[in-house]
């Protein structure tokens, strides 16, 4: 079986949280609710956006809201994207090596596409898992489970990167070890919610370790 490299997307391949905090506080705003971009990395980081909308805002259409957030957000992405230190390097060596490599996501397909293309990525990875296609998302294991299987991988042959909480409890849910990026929290919060390691980026020498593991794992 292959090796396989599991990574979130939003604020783990790309620096994009600055943008959905900014945009959820104006959203909640228009909707007469005040927050802050502290309440967005402690309520709403990772989450799913139905979710998110359903508890904030009972008794109105979530999915619009939704809808009309991403739209937003993808208005506003642009010329900000631009990849984590190191990615490039990294997914240079996992396809000379002939590795799997997934990302597993929760947000709207739309955006991820997005997201991808921004960062000139759009074909540097053999699955995309998304949580809207799904019956459970993150923090259930589904997607990861979904992606172990679309690459013919095993959890002890496959590592995921994430930022969020949601996201570690999910591929930890999994059985997969988890690298958590600091992008956005603390190294004692990643391993808190199951990450065995942080990374600073893709360029962090923590990092060697943990791919020489699940290489020996392989033979």
């Amino acid at each position: 079986m292959t090796l396989a490299f599991l990574f979130d997307l939003d604020g783990t391949l790309i620096h994009s949280d600055p943008i959905h905090a900014t945009v959820f506080v104006e959203l909640f705003a228009e909707h007469g609710v005040q927050i802050d971009e502290a309440h967005y990395y402690d309520n709403i980081h990772g989450r799913l956006n139905d979710d998110i909308f359903g508890d904030a805002f009972p008794g109105t259409d979530p999915r619009a809201m939704a809808d009309e957030k991403e739209a937003r957000f993808r208005a506003r992405l642009g010329s900000e994207a631009s990849p984590v230190a190191g990615l490039l390097p990294l997914l240079d060596r996992i396809a000379a090596e002939g590795w799997g490599s997934a990302i597993v996501t929760n947000a709207p397909r739309a955006n991820a596409e997005a997201m991808l293309a921004a960062l000139g990525l759009a074909d540097r990875f053999d699955t995309i898992v998304v949580a809207d296609e799904l019956a459970r998302g993150k923090p259930d294991p589904l997607p990861y489970q979904i992606a172990l299987d679309r690459l013919g991988a095993t959890a002890s042959r496959a590592l995921a990167f994430e930022d969020s909480p949601s996201g570690v409890t999910a591929a930890t849910r999994a059985g997969i070890p988890t690298l958590g990026l600091r992008s956005s929290l603390s190294h004692d919060r990643l391993l808190e919610a199951g990450a065995v390691a942080t990374l600073a980026d893709f360029s962090d020498p923590a990092l060697a370790p943990w791919i020489d593991r699940i290489t020996k794992e392989t033979t």
